[in-house]
């Protein structure tokens, strides 16, 4: 019952000690006690119990029964970080006990031996108990058997294996009532799902199990620990820092298990170290090394050592001492039929060169390379990247570029398993080293194109297909109105009351946590169509034509270099260092802050100052080449928050921006939608109301058309002849409680135009929780993924909707970049915040252009040379930019 009903087992354990019970009933009473406190509670209580335990049996002449004390016994004193005295526990067990019994004795003990990271002994003992126990018809025994059997195939990379036997245990915890085997079953299938590659599998598997663990009051350590290892193959090793320290003081809280702590340590060295932590992952490292060495637990020390090493070389100590420890470990790894050894060997491999030692550097990365050809993704993934390390070794220019190529296409198809935007845009840092590689080869080898050719193969490839549509899940529909509701009521609170609401934003967070889990839960629906890898450099230009400029801005080790495509061809120049230029755009947004409020006109200078400054950094000499015509600025992700129309080079131009080149020409390429509809939104709370969106309404008026099948008549409505010419026809209009998130989305889906007067808050912690502020609650990026086809052109009037998290490679996540891969063509948004009253005359403007039949850019830039001239309007005008082709 321990293991179906826990607490009641407990209970019912105490309740029998408490009726003067024979010696061997007590015996087995102490014995569900200490295995509940081994497992759920403190372990210095278990071993007390279960050395109880023993005495009675011994007192009632049991020898079985003293087997079974001395196994369980023996469990809990190698979680102790007793090792010897664990296993001369299970010495005398095996001597003890006969039969059935015995077949039980063994199954601990190969658990015992799994934790120790000895897996040929746990086959072994395995191999011996699974026939005794069947023949006994133990299915619950039989069961536990085979899913241990499983988890140690898995170990060792033999996923098929572990699969069959995790099927014939399912089937066996089927016909149980053992609640808790069966949540340790499902947690199996999450672990086996994520050693085969399917993370959103993963993912789904272990939250289940956490919903069961949860129903029987259990703690989750080895959950935990599981959960970490595929958040850190989903690039959120952040979260699996927080959540492997939070484990680590939960256990500590309770004196739970010394080897669950070591493996908790060792999660969270790796987390760190992913993080961009170096400092931590040296200290969790050091921790996990000293505990995994006292409990004799060599299998898991040699991986703690690895992560060590890789801390040493994060914080800059490479050194000759350095290559031959991760030699070492890469050998010990290799030994015990570690999946992890490839990767140690292209560490050793990467220290030697960086020492310039060549021989032992091909050395080891022969031996990673020949990971390459099989594997899960990310093992392949080791053995391409120790391929082109090899090839830029032996000066091969060519064997660099095809075996970056090779890597990223297996990164590719790992990447459109993920159904999630976030995930697949996280996922892309796992090959930010391949695509590094490859542009430091073409600028070597190639010339511009090349080098425009690779810095296309990695930038924003999460917008190179749109997200996987979120299922018609009804629980994830309703925790999202749930979400709104209390948001808007959280938002309704600090309003009130200018205080926050804890108990509100504690929901809010849970519920935040529950969309934000299942949508991570969602499969892709593909494999990569390589559109990256076929990007035509040809046909860039001639779409871009004589007149138009299109820059791209690549990093190779820090600094800027200018990838200036027009008239046919494409120029190389070298700008500044991209440190400076972040540091640059920091200062420019806190100017454009302070001129978003009147009175800091004196602050106006400094800011322009700043953009000419901003403008030598970023384009170098190449501005001096731009032409006369307009220009698309594709910048990397880092580099996102610059306000570009502040360049004095590009202050007067047609400008827009764009994600890549490859995402220009999808958008240049995006036919309007047939009906020409548009959409005007109007939320609340604004300081100017937002007074833009009736005046654009009476614009338009004139009697509306008829209301769709079905509906009743809508307030206003419209049509446009397809973005082509000017605009005609009377616009959908929402404000006041029309303008309500599930009315909005309707109205969006498939429209010409809309235009969004709302407050944006951007959420840099969650990227997709980014919002825009409706009569019911926030409309967030989740809610946008949602639809068919976004708005052809969108223009969000409000800050900071253009802000936008840089994480992965070079990817990003926002508002805009969710609605780019849907079907927007063009966006106008905002990336910093402004004054509101001063943004009514340049929309008002900025659609007088698009009247006239403008593109958004041509529109913008005629809008900002309509503004009147103080430094309020003209911050304004800087913070807005024109996203897309449209």
């Amino acid at each position: 019952m321990v293991f179906a009903a826990p607490g009641e087992a407990l209970a019912r354990a105490e309740e029998l000690l408490g009726a003067d019970p024979s010696p061997l009933h007590a015996s087995v009473a102490h014995q569900v006690i200490g295995i509940w406190q081994r497992d759920f509670g403190d372990t210095r209580r278990a071993l007390a119990h279960l050395r109880r335990a023993r005495e009675l049996a011994a007192r009632a002449d049991s020898a079985e029964r003293e087997a079974d004390v001395l196994a369980t016994l023996g469990v809990a004193l190698v979680h102790a970080g007793r090792t010897r005295d664990g296993l001369a526990a299970f010495e005398r067990g095996v001597a003890r006990g006969t039969g059935h019994t015995r077949a039980r004795v063994l199954y601990r003990r190969a658990y015992v031996w799994w934790v120790l990271g000895r897996h040929g002994e746990a086959l072994e003992d395995v191999r011996r108990a699974v026939p005794v126990l069947r023949q006994a018809d133990d299915v619950i025994w039989t069961a536990r058997a085979l899913t241990l059997r499983a988890t140690v195939h898995l170990a060792l990379g033999a996923v098929e294996r572990a699969d069959a036997d995790f099927t014939a245990a399912e089937a066996l915890w089927d016909t149980t009532g053992q609640e808790h085997d069966k949540a340790d079953a499902v947690e199996s299938r999450g672990l086996a799902a994520f050693r085969s590659g399917d993370v959103p599998a993963a993912l789904r598997l272990l939250d289940e199990a956490e919903e069961r663990y949860a129903k029987l009051g259990t703690p989750t350590f080895m959950l935990s620990i599981r959960r970490c290892e595929v958040l850190m193959a989903a690039g959120l090793a952040t979260e699996a820092l927080a959540e492997a320290d939070g484990a680590i003081a939960a256990l500590d809280g309770i004196g739970g298990q010394s080897t669950r702590k070591a493996e908790l340590l060792l999660v969270a060295a790796r987390a760190a170290r992913l993080a961009g932590d170096p400092q931590t992952s040296l200290a969790r490292a050091a921790l996990a090394v000293r505990l995994f060495a006292g409990q004799r637990r060599t299998w898991y020390e040699t991986h703690a050592r690895l992560v060590l090493i890789e801390a040493r070389v994060a914080t800059g100590r490479a050194s000759g001492r350095l290559v031959a420890d991760a030699a070492a470990v890469a050998e010990r790894l290799a030994a015990f039929g570690a999946p992890a050894a490839p990767e140690a060997s292209l560490l050793a491999g990467r220290i030697a060169l960086g020492l310039g030692w060549t021989a032992d550097a091909e050395r080891h990365l022969a031996v990673a390379a020949r990971s390459r050809h099989g594997g899960p993704p990310l093992a392949r993934m080791t053995g391409w990247a120790a391929q082109a390390l090899r090839a830029r070794a032996a000066g091969s220019a060519r064997g660099v570029l095809e075996a970056c190529r090779r890597g990223l296409d297996v990164l590719d198809d790992h990447r459109m398993t993920l159904g999630a935007s976030e995930l697949r845009a996280r996922a892309t840092a796992q090959g930010a080293e391949l695509a590094a590689l490859a542009q430091r080869a073409s600028l070597v080898s190639g010339g511009p194109r090349r080098l425009l050719v690779w810095s296309e193969r990695w930038r924003a490839t999460v917008l190179s297909a749109p997200p996987t549509r979120p299922p018609a899940d009804p629980v994830l529909l309703s925790t999202m109105t749930a979400f709104r509701e209390l948001a808007a009521r959280a938002e309704e609170a600090r309003t009130d009351g200018g205080r926050p609401a804890p108990a509100l934003e504690r929901e809010q967070r849970r519920l935040e946590r529950e969309i934000r889990s299942r949508t991570l839960h969602m499969r892709g629906e593909g494999r990569g169509d390589g559109d990256g890898g076929r990007f035509d450099v040809g046909r860039l230009l001639d779409r871009l034509g004589d007149e138009l400029r299109l820059v791209e801005l690549a990093v190779l080790d820090g600094r800027v270099h200018v990838l200036l495509c027009g008239q046919g061809r494409v120029r190389r120049f070298e700008a500044g260092l991209l440190a400076e230029a972040e540091r640059e755009a920091e200062h420019v947004q806190a100017g454009l802050r302070r001129l978003a409020h009147p009175g800091a006109e004196a602050r106006l200078p400094l800011v322009e100052a700043a953009g000419a400054r901003l403008q030598e950094l970023l384009l170098g000499p190449a501005a001096a080449h731009l032409g006369n015509g307009p220009v698309v600025v594709v910048p990397p992700g880092r580099l996102h928050r610059v306000p570009w129309a502040l360049l004095p080079v590009l202050r007067d131009r047609v400008l827009s921006v764009s994600p890549s080149a490859s995402s220009w020409l999808r958008a240049k390429d995006t036919a309007p939608p047939p009906g020409g509809r548009r959409v005007l939104v109007r939320g609340p709370g604004l300081a100017s109301g937002g007074a833009e969106v009736p005046e654009l309404a009476d614009r338009h008026a004139g009697p509306p058309p008829p209301a769709r099948s079905g509906e009743s008549p809508r307030r206003v409505t419209g049509a446009r002849s397809g973005g082509a010419g000017p605009l005609d026809g009377r616009p959908v209009l929402l404000e006041g409680d029309e303008a309500s998130v599930p009315r909005v989305l309707r109205e969006l889906d498939g429209a010409a135009l809309a235009h969004i007067a709302a407050h944006g808050a951007f959420r840099a912690d969650s990227p997709l929780f980014s919002s825009l502020r409706m009569a019911d609650g926030p409309l967030i990026v989740h809610d946008f993924e949602r639809l068919d086809r976004s708005p052809y052109r969108i223009i969000l009037s409000c800050c900071d909707t253009a802000r936008l998290a840089s994480v992965g490679a070079d990817e990003l996540l926002g508002l805009v970049t969710a609605l780019l891969p849907l079907g927007t063509a063009g966006v106008v948004a905002c990336s910093a915040p402004v004054n509101d009253a001063a943004v009514v005359p340049l929309m008002l403007a900025l659609h007088k252009g698009l009247d006239a039949g403008l593109s958004l850019a041509e529109a913008l830039r005629d809008a900002r040379a309509a503004l009147p001239g103080d430094a309020v309007h003209q911050a304004t005008g800087w913070a807005f930019s024109a996203f897309g082709a449209a």
